[in-house]
């Protein structure tokens, strides 16, 4: 059964696909002129500066206050204390370049433009040198609190956290060094799950119970506010390999590790040798063995 987010006071919003972004044209043609400068932008070319609207701006200052709270009460101590070194500012929207002059500064990663989807080997391969694919536009400020595909925020939020920190920017770099040595959709799905699964959707055991540190429960209010819930299993590679991924509303399993250092160990031990023959060393089905289990989605 699919799910559907909840806002802050516990209403559905209903489906991805009624989402009012779809049906506003005049949203779609901003974000489609926002996304239309990744055109033929090469990878670590410095991001255009953007002329945000004060619309924008008020939608950037509800979902910052908002996800500021309930990181606060959900995040992992190691995600918290590396939010506060990216200069994320609560009043506007943040360019690209002076976010990456920071995350540059501290583990050597910078953004580089994507206007939507970008190919597993590319958004993947790119981490090896230090790059991170991000958008620029902002999400429908109908419902703030609610986006059906990443937006700055989440890259912000999410992503720049991360990259702030060097052992989160070391398992991105491991994640690339992977990729950047196969070519086959097989091998790069399973990075790519692997990847989803951890640095997107990943959860952490801590005394004070299960906290969240993957990028995409770090950038959304509702799924932040009720991952506990979801049906949360011990790490396990081949496990989480064969899971459908849930696109459409909440992920209603996911993994968790005892410490960010047991997940270091988790994927550099699977990926720092990865190549084209691990699916068959670890007798992993192939993609055409899955069925149902379409490649997942990294929109950006």
């Amino acid at each position: 059964m699919s799910l559907t987010p909840l806002n802050m006071h516990g209403t559905r919003f209903g489906r991805a696909v009624e989402h009012p972004s779809l049906a506003d044209a005049t949203y779609v043609a901003r974000r489609n002129l926002i996304a239309s400068r990744a055109c033929g932008h090469q990878v670590g070319e410095p991001s255009p500066a953007v002329s945000y609207s004060e619309e924008e701006h008020a939608t950037w200052r509800t979902v910052h206050a908002a996800l500021r709270s309930v990181q606060d009460d959900w995040g992992c101590p190691q995600v918290l204390a590396a939010r506060e070194a990216v200069p994320v500012p609560p009043d506007r929207v943040p360019q690209h370049e002076e976010i990456s002059d920071r995350l540059d500064a501290l583990s050597g990663f910078r953004f580089t433009l994507a206007g939507g989807i970008v190919p597993n080997k590319r958004f993947l391969g790119a981490m090896a040198d230090g790059y991170f694919h991000a958008v620029q536009y902002v999400r429908h400020p109908a419902m703030p609190l609610y986006t059906p595909e990443p937006d700055v925020l989440h890259d912000v939020f999410g992503h720049g956290i991360h990259l702030a920190d060097p052992v989160f920017a070391d398992l991105y770099r491991t994640v690339g060094q992977a990729a950047a040595r196969v070519d086959s959709d097989d091998a790069l799905d399973l990075i790519s799950r692997v990847y989803w699964f951890t640095l997107e959707y990943g959860v952490t055991r801590t005394s004070h119970g299960p906290r969240a540190y993957g990028a995409a429960l770090l950038s959304s209010y509702g799924e932040l506010s009720r991952f506990a819930r979801a049906e949360l299993r011990s790490f396990d590679i081949d496990d989480l390999v064969r899971l459908p991924y849930q696109v459409d509303g909440y992920q209603p399993v996911l993994f968790t590790v005892d410490s960010m250092a047991h997940l270091a160990d988790i994927l550099h031990t699977f990926l720092d040798d990865f190549d084209e023959a691990t699916r068959d060393r670890r007798n992993l089905p192939r993609l055409a063995d899955r069925g149902f289990m379409n490649r997942p989605p990294i929109p950006r």
